[in-house]
């Protein structure tokens, strides 16, 4: 921590941050930060809105399978999170955060206006002992679920999954008009490739467009704040708490929209929200000058950076593509026990970019740290890149809330609220909802307990989120055992692990943004964001691949099998909520030591 000293025996004075417009503050902070904390505000709307309606949308729109849909959002995911690390090092060569930002604003603002054209919905058939029958989808507008028929003969026999893993076909009265074997019923869709071609463009150019955004919004906050400046986490949590009133509005309406008026209604209300914030960036006023401007002497390469972003993302629809051609390869990989070699072997090449991507950082960071830096900048960053490893189990369970929870909320959850009638997607909403009613509550608490010299060290707040993160499951998991005859668990039971996975968040997330601009050397702080990024986009993608495990059957876009459907889900959410317990308890064990490579960072 850089710090001034006064004559000898003088203890040492922390650095403010520079008095900004006349001394002027908002509540305490940088006037700048209220600016900033809109522009992440609006971004998120879009971001989370679109989120939200994702696996869903891939499920009932387009009608792919469970562990499809789950793999395809886990590559998205990760994506967003992988692009960071190319949007950090352009921006810190060549853009500057601000211009960067503006870039990305405005490819994910094409990219979700693009996801407004989806087409009809795809046309769903069965193969049922061998041979291919239409499926009709019946019920109303609003229904999420809907009752689906096989047209047998000019029939339509309403389609059931029994506990058996048998399939039943029920006549209009309700009696079984034929039971299909386990294993003899499968089910699939017809897709019109155009459209799948324009989803997975609409994806890429998110993709493409939030790696110059995201990184680079963070990087502008922590310039409002010299070294040493104790207000830079409450800072960063004030900023956090943007990005949910954002997702907390967006999760709140466009799964409402998207039920109600349709799917297109739900992206495009995201859309909207991208474009505020571009606007609110672009149109600053002069309130941002001076802050994430290009290097100072570099050549304008706009055009060409502008070029090579747009010839990305057919790239990234490449990557898409051969995700959505695996499905869940990997996964049936695993449970056949086909080794290491056999389940890397087995990933789409995006899993493999994935990972080796994450392995070249964790290995050469520390080595180029190590080369160039100092004693002290050397242990610095190896404990950047220690929490950033910790930080994939974290993310890794959080984010199972767009997967495997929103399909635990669609088929295994009470979502009736007197009247009124949750859509899965809605359940989501929950995180920001807590994250908006704590994130003051905590950022008073770090303030106080800072000046009481009380503040639990960064690695010890890592721990506790670990903790948090697996006890929220865990709670869940006690849960199901109060499930009704209809293999559904209350919906409070799922709003306590939000609860709890919001608390977790808080110890961590708005406090790691905040490390890495502490800890990194400062040549590379964008960089080493990227680097935090990436952490987050191997973890979506692992959260992918662990969703792909608790996928269940469905037939026709429904599960066929509730109770396998509860037990699957309980399995999977006990393994890896002990996991990550464990793991956190270990962190916290070892707390101490990584604390005194920290220098006195805090």
């Amino acid at each position: 921590m850089a710090e001034t000293k006064g004559g000898a025996g003088t203890p040492p004075v922390e650095l403010s941050a520079v008095p900004l417009d006349g001394g002027r503050t908002w509540f305490g902070h940088p006037p700048q930060l209220a600016r900033l904390f809109t522009i992440e505000m609006w971004e998120r709307f879009g971001f989370y809105g679109m989120r939200a309606l994702l696996t869903l949308y891939l499920a009932n729109h387009f009608l792919f399978s469970q562990g499809t849909s789950n793999g395809l959002y886990g590559a998205y995911t990760s994506l967003v999170y992988l692009t960071p690390l190319i949007g950090g090092w352009v921006a810190d060569r060549y853009l500057g955060s601000k211009g960067a930002v503006k870039l990305g604003a405005v490819l994910m603002s094409i990219g979700y206006f693009t996801l407004c054209f989806g087409g009809e919905q795809a046309k769903p058939h069965a193969i049922i002992d061998g041979q291919r029958y239409e499926v009709v989808i019946g019920g109303e507008r609003g229904q999420e679920t809907p009752p689906q028929y096989a047209v047998i003969d000019g029939r339509q026999l309403q389609i059931r999954g029994n506990d058996d893993k048998t399939v039943s076909l029920l006549a209009a009265d309700g009696s079984e008009a034929r039971k299909v074997a386990a294993g003899s019923f499968r089910s699939d869709a017809d897709r019109s490739p155009l459209f799948v071609l324009v989803m997975l463009l609409g994806l890429s150019a998110v993709s493409i467009g939030n790696g110059f955004f995201k990184p680079n919004i963070s990087t502008v906050v922590g310039t409002l704040y010299a070294p040493g400046d104790r207000r830079r986490d409450a800072g960063f949590t004030i900023f956090y708490m943007g990005i949910n009133v954002g997702s907390l509005l967006s999760q709140f309406a466009c799964p409402l929209l998207a039920v109600y008026v349709g799917w297109w209604a739900g992206f495009l209300l995201a859309a909207v929200g991208m474009v505020c914030s571009w606007a609110l960036v672009q149109f600053d006023g002069g309130k941002l000058d001076g802050y994430g401007e290009p290097p100072a002497g570099v050549a304008d390469r706009r055009l060409l950076i502008i070029i090579l972003a747009v010839l990305a993302i057919p790239l990234m629809y490449l990557l898409f593509s051969n995700v959505l051609a695996s499905g869940d390869a990997a996964t049936k990989a695993a449970r056949e026990g086909a080794g290491v070699l056999g389940y890397i072997a087995s990933l789409p090449v995006l899993g493999q970019l994935m990972f080796g991507s994450f392995l070249l950082a964790v290995i050469g960071i520390p080595v180029w740290a190590w080369r160039i830096g100092n004693r002290q900048e050397f242990q610095m960053m190896m404990v950047a890149i220690i929490l950033v490893v910790f930080n994939v189990v974290f993310w890794t369970l959080f984010e199972q809330a767009g997967s495997s929870l929103t399909f635990f909320a669609q088929s295994n959850t009470e979502l009736d609220i007197g009247a009124y009638t949750m859509p899965a997607a809605q359940v989501q909403v929950f995180n920001p909802l807590f994250i908006v009613m704590f994130a003051p509550v905590m950022g008073w608490l770090w303030g106080v307990l800072g000046r009481k010299r009380l503040e639990p060290s960064i690695p010890v707040k890592f721990a506790l989120a670990l903790v948090g993160a697996g006890a929220g499951f865990l709670v869940l998991v006690f849960g199901t055992q109060f499930a009704g005859d209809n293999f559904k668990v209350a919906l409070v039971w799922v709003a306590a692990t939000y609860l709890i996975h919001s608390i977790a968040e808080l110890c961590i997330s708005p406090v790691g943004l905040s490390m890495i601009t502490k800890l990194s050397i400062a040549r590379v702080v964008g960089l080493m964001m990227g680097t935090w990024f990436l952490s987050i986009a191997v973890a979506q993608y692992v959260a992918g691949i662990v969703a792909q495990f608790a996928s269940v059957e469905t037939v026709g876009g429904q599960v066929t099998n509730l109770k396998v459907s509860l037990d699957t889900y309980t399995g999977v959410f006990q393994t890896i909520g002990l996991i990550s317990v464990g793991i956190g308890v270990v962190l916290l064990i070892l707390s101490p030591l990584i604390k005194k490579w920290m220098h006195g960072v805090q």
